[in-house]
């Protein structure tokens, strides 16, 4: 018994003197003491958790090396190295955020996202199709957004005190060219792709990646559909044509179809025009959209590829009254056909590389018929790319790209007296890092190189962008940068060797997202420099020349609540541009027509669940546009009365897979009008006739009948969205 207890007293001992006592205290980056750490000896079932004052004390019987975890939520975790051997060991252990890429902080200047649920959802396909007005346009409804300007008689997207050209469209990543339909003076256009291809897009109205190039004002990236939901056929009867759309999906592949076509001429004449046409619009469009995704679960390895080829064909003649003169006045007849494809892809690699590029063709041919003239224009433009990301760790990536462009333009009467053309090659190379300081704090920089073998001109553009994220209570975000962009073709080929003009930016922005509740307020300050000018009309131009400038200064607001009445969406708008600019054929800087001082709008959309319909309207408005009176000493001293248009439509559902859509643009049927033409020369009084530019008709109505044909037979064409 005395020795039972000899040995049992000894091994107490022993155990006592054994154990290791680790003790410390743990604190986060800025030395606050972080409470209920995890503090462990790795392998072991030793550990402890630290205390309100960030003390811990662990006492293990383990000796030698060992490694000493320390784990809290929201922080990195730490693996410390120790030699144990029994003598009391003390460590200050510091920890540093983890990087949650669903809180962080995120870049907004400039941008208004959608399809990204990690950021601010702003326009998704489906708040596209049913903004009234829009009519089921991209650019109609991004014209309801902030920063944006509404010219009815383009039909284009013009940003921030910009002109149209200064935007560029992006499909999956590549550019496209060409982007909306052809058309002819004071009649508006519109994008030539559907919404229902893409599940979300990024408009930026500023300070955008280094990965955009080419353009001075703004950049919008549209994102196709993944894989579809399931095999459907899509049937679409509408006021103004029709349209069938099959898409069959399997396993990890997908392949949609469809063809369209549209036709004024019945509408038109039951619609009193504005219009003197001789053969209304009339188009047709085919498409095909290929999708394939790959995997392996054993290497991490994952991968997606996408092909899209777009082709149309569209034809319109009309008579344009010239100001002053009597008759119908010039006609002009206008045959269009367009083809655009391309190929992209997705790719993870081994040890958290990320790569993604691809390549894309546009051709646009014009034949036009002006008066005695035929004049063919063919515009083509090849874009391809490459782009590595990689995750160096939770806090820093780094995005790298190489890009290739091939344009090429060229402008031929038939009677083959006149021909002029021209072909460039761009080389584009592009650095983006990003760096989180901390949830709080996120930093991107970014440098963009250019060289253009026809201006024969290398170029450099810096980028920077940071935000911060206040506690609960939104966060600001500034952006800066140089932009550069080439002129347009149709004034490039009377000066192929012009080189860029540059515009810089600089942008301050406060976003916030709570409760189904979004409010945005940006200002916005643009320096342009060697803006394209010349002498005469812009389609017989002379002494072609980088020698314009200007500014575009202003704030704008966006406010989008979902919560606060029941069953309804609504999103308010305002605007404030003051913008001028020496450019084109103006002598001295003026307030350009396409940039109204104040623009707003109001979409309001409500769910009405008994009758199973969504009710929507819309209402924009500006200050009115500016135009130049040859009158009238000096230059654009005139300006119109403000623009409004209310819009109303419904979309009711008499069956799942049955929508019935009617919308109805200008209810009020106000005259708007966009400014006014003059007579190029003064009548025997000395004084120029002129007329205004205005609307094509009062209202514009729209009926449409979309049946989905599916097993399915709850499914509809939203799903698709």
């Amino acid at each position: 018994m005395k020795i039972f207890l000899t040995i049992l007293l000894f091994h107490i001992t022993y155990c006592c003197i054994a154990q290791t006592p680790i003790l410390g205290r743990i604190t986060d980056q800025k030395g606050h003491a972080l409470p209920g750490v995890s503090i462990y000896i790795k392998g072991t079932y030793d550990g402890t958790s630290s205390d309100a004052g960030g003390n811990f004390n662990v006492q293990t019987d383990a000796s030698g090396s060992q490694i000493l975890n320390v784990q809290a939520v929201g922080f990195k975790s730490q693996e410390i190295a120790m030699d144990l051997k029994g003598q009391p060991l003390t460590v200050d252990i510091i920890l540093s955020e983890a990087i949650n890429q669903l809180n962080a902080v995120t870049i907004s200047a400039g941008a208004m996202e959608a399809g990204d649920e990690k950021k601010s959802v702003v326009l998704k396909p489906l708040d596209i199709v049913t903004t009234s007005g829009a009519m089921g346009n991209i650019t109609a409804a991004l014209l309801t957004l902030p920063g944006t300007s509404t010219v009815g008689n383009d039909g284009r997207l013009f940003v921030r005190g910009g002109d149209a050209s200064e935007t560029a469209i992006f499909i999956d990543g590549l550019q496209v060219g060409n982007a909306f339909g052809s058309t002819t003076s004071n009649v508006p256009t519109r994008a030539r792709f559907s919404p229902n291809l893409f599940k979300g897009s990024f408009f930026s109205t500023g300070g955008y990646s280094a990965e955009y190039g080419q353009a001075l004002s703004s950049a919008l990236a549209l994102n196709t559909l993944d894989l579809p939901l399931r095999n459907q056929g899509d049937v679409s009867v509408m006021s103004l044509g029709g349209g069938y759309t099959q898409t069959l999906v399997k396993n990890d592949h997908a392949i949609t179809a469809s063809a369209n076509y549209y036709n004024l001429a019945p509408y038109q004449s039951l619609v009193k025009q504005n219009f003197d046409w001789e053969k209304a619009p009339s188009s047709w469009d085919s498409e095909v959209s290929l999708r394939q995704k790959w995997g392996n679960a054993v290497t991490g390895k994952a991968g997606f590829i996408k092909a899209y080829f777009h082709t149309e064909g569209s034809r319109m003649a009309i008579w344009q009254k010239l100001p002053g003169i009597d008759g119908r006045g010039d006609r002009v007849k206008l045959n269009n056909h367009y083809n655009y494809g391309n190929v992209s892809f997705r790719h993870s690699g081994n040890k958290g590389w990320l790569f993604y590029g691809g390549a894309a063709l546009s051709d646009n041919r014009d034949a036009i018929q002006f008066n005695a003239d035929d004049i063919k224009q063919v515009n083509r433009i090849f874009h391809s790319k490459i782009v590595a990301v990689r995750d160096f760790s939770s806090q820093f990536s780094m995005k790298n790209g190489l890009e290739y462009y091939a344009k090429s333009y060229a402008e031929t009467l038939l009677d083959q007296s006149q021909t002029r053309q021209f072909a460039d090659n761009l080389f584009n190379h592009f650095i983006e890092a990003t760096y989180y300081f901390s949830n709080r704090l996120i930093m991107v920089g970014g440098l963009r190189s250019g060289h253009s073998s026809l201006a024969k001109q290398t170029w450099l553009t810096p980028r920077f962008s940071v935000a911060y994220k206040l506690n609960n209570h939104g966060q600001f975000s500034f952006a800066a940068g140089k932009f550069k962009q080439l002129a347009e073709e149709k004034l490039r080929i009377f000066q192929t060797d012009l080189k860029n003009s540059a515009a810089t930016h600089y942008i301050l922005n406060y976003f916030i997202v709570n409760n189904n509740r979004t409010f945005r307020a940006e200002a916005f300050y643009k320096n342009y420099e060697k803006l394209v000018t010349y002498n005469g009309l812009p389609s017989a131009p002379k002494n072609v020349a980088l020698n314009g400038s200007g500014y575009a200064r202003g704030v704008d607001f966006f406010l989008r609540d979902k919560q606060t009445i029941k069953d309804t969406d609504f999103w308010i708008t305002y605007s404030f541009v003051d913008s001028k600019r020496k450019f084109a054929a103006y002598e001295t800087k003026v307030q350009p027509t396409f940039a109204p001082k104040h623009n707003g709008s109001v979409v309001v959309k409500h769910f009405v669940t008994a009758m199973k319909s969504l009710v929507g309207t819309s209402w924009s408005w500006n200050s009115g546009y500016t135009f130049n009176d040859p009158n009238l000493p000096g230059e654009m001293q005139r300006k119109t009365k403000a623009y409004s248009d209310l819009s109303f439509s419904i979309s009711y559902l008499p069956k799942p897979n049955v929508i019935l859509h009617v919308a109805c643009s200008n209810v009020l049927g106000r005259q708007n009008v966009y400014g006014y033409q003059y007579a190029a020369q003064p009548d025997e009084e000395g004084s120029y006739a002129g007329k205004p530019v205005g609307q094509g008709a009062k209202r514009f109505l729209f009926a449409g009948l979309f049946i989905t044909l599916s097993k399915d037979k709850k499914a509809n064409q939203l799903n698709n969205l």
